[in-house]
């Protein structure tokens, strides 16, 4: 009787621990990267989502709206020292960023500075503290997971489907 306790108890914890494990995985995972620039260190950190077969751009992601430049929580970008992005200061710091996707192919990047929140969904403009336009680019290579990467020099590049958009961090 006793081993056939166990043996119930054990089959409940381990189904238990399966439909946890699956209610709670991120369908977008979490990560980030860094480099070092200049003299100081960029790091964004941001979720993943994929195309999975889907239409992104002016369907998945809408032309002409502030979108988390992600999924899930927003995404951000920290700086260790001043930094400029496209020429315009920044202070080091931890901040959102958020970006204006439009079908003609110039992008607003912004600089928010509340940088804990969820989505775009409390996004506030009042909160920016620098916005750029630079132009996205299309390629011929599928990036299936959005990612962001940080060259030495300080070009951040997003690409996600087939599309790159790439902006210039230099830190004193």
């Amino acid at each position: 009787m006793k081993t056939t306790f166990l043996k119930l108890a054990f089959c409940l914890f381990f189904v238990s621990a399966v439909v946890i494990n699956f209610a709670f995985a991120q369908k977008s995972p979490r990560t980030s990267v860094s480099e070092n620039v200049g003299s100081g260190k960029v790091t964004i950190d941001y979720s993943q989502p994929s195309v999975k077969g889907r239409e992104v751009w002016g369907k998945l992601v809408p032309y002409d709206a502030v979108w988390r430049t992600g999924a899930d929580k927003a995404t951000t970008i920290e700086f260790t020292k001043d930094a400029t992005i496209e020429g315009k200061k920044v202070a080091a710091g931890k901040y959102s960023l958020f970006t204006i996707p439009t079908k003609s192919g110039e992008w607003t990047i912004i600089i928010n500075k509340t940088a804990d929140q969820w989505g775009a969904y409390d996004y506030k403009q009042a909160d920016d503290i620098l916005r750029v336009t630079v132009k996205s680019k299309k390629v011929d290579t599928m990036t299936e997971k959005m990612s962001f990467t940080i060259s030495k020099e300080g070009v951040v590049t997003f690409a996600w489907e087939k599309l790159n958009v790439s902006f210039t961090v230099t830190q004193n």
